[in-house]
C-alpha cells in the first residue's frame, strides 16, 4: 500500500476551534495586528498546531474566507502584459470565477458579508490586506493615486458581483461574458490608467 503524503487532516473539532477563533481575531484586531500566538490562545492550542493545519497567517485568513482562489497567485497573471488591456483581463477573470462552481462560495460571502457586520469586517480586511496590497506595487502610476484607483476597481467588482450574482439583476444575470466586459473593462481600464479628475492624476 502507498504512503499518503501531504498534512494529515488531524483532528476536525481542533481544526475549527481555530478558525472559528481566527475569524474572530482578524474581525476585531485586523489581519496586520493579527498574530498566530494570538490566535492559538484563544482556540486553547499550540501555536505549532496552527501552523500544522493551516501554514502562515496568510494562509490561515485565507482559510477563514473560504475564498475561492487565492491572490496571491492570480493577481500577477491579471496584471502582467500590456497595461493598456488590463481591464479586460481582469473582467474576464472575474467572469470565469464567477461563473465557475468556485463562483458558489464567493456568492455566499458576498450575501454575508452585507447582512453581517462581522463578515463585513473580514471581507475589507481580506480585500485589503489579500488583494490591494498585491495590485499597488504593479500600478505604474503616482503613488498618490494608486491607493483610489485600487479601491475604485473594488466597487466596480463588487457592484457587479452584487447586481449579477447576489440580486441576478436581469438583463445583466444572464448576459454573455462578452458583453459583460466590452460594456465594464472600460470602466476598469481608466481607474487603473486613464484619468481620475483629482489633483494627483492632473498633476500627471
Amino acid at each position: 500500500m502507498a504512503r499518503r503524503t501531504g498534512r494529515r487532516p488531524g483532528n476536525p473539532d481542533t481544526r475549527e476551534s481555530i478558525l472559528r477563533a481566527a475569524r474572530e481575531t482578524f474581525a476585531e484586531r485586523g489581519y496586520e495586528a493579527a498574530s498566530i500566538r494570538g490566535i492559538a490562545t484563544s482556540a486553547g492550542v499550540d501555536p505549532a498546531l496552527v501552523h500544522h493545519y493551516f501554514g502562515t497567517k496568510e494562509q490561515l485568513f485565507r482559510a477563514c474566507m473560504d475564498f475561492p482562489v487565492d491572490p496571491a497567485e492570480v493577481l500577477p497573471q491579471v496584471l502582467a502584459g500590456e497595461p493598456a488591456e488590463i481591464g479586460e483581463r481582469l473582467v474576464r477573470f472575474f467572469l470565469r470565477v464567477w461563473d465557475s462552481p468556485a463562483g458558489v462560495a464567493a456568492v455566499a460571502l458576498m450575501r454575508s458579508a452585507v447582512s453581517n457586520d462581522w463578515t463585513a469586517r473580514l471581507l475589507r480586511e481580506f480585500v485589503t490586506t489579500q488583494m490591494i496590497r498585491h495590485v499597488l506595487p504593479k500600478l505604474t502610476v503616482d503613488p498618490a493615486d494608486a491607493p483610489l484607483r485600487a479601491t475604485l476597481v473594488a466597487s466596480q467588482m463588487a457592484g457587479l458581483a452584487m447586481v449579477r450574482y447576489v440580486l441576478k439583476l436581469e438583463p445583466l444575470a444572464s448576459a454573455p461574458p462578452e458583453v459583460v466586459v466590452a460594456a465594464v473593462a472600460p470602466n476598469i481600464q481608466r481607474y487603473v490608467t486613464g484619468d481620475l479628475g483629482s489633483p494627483a492624476a492632473q498633476r500627471e
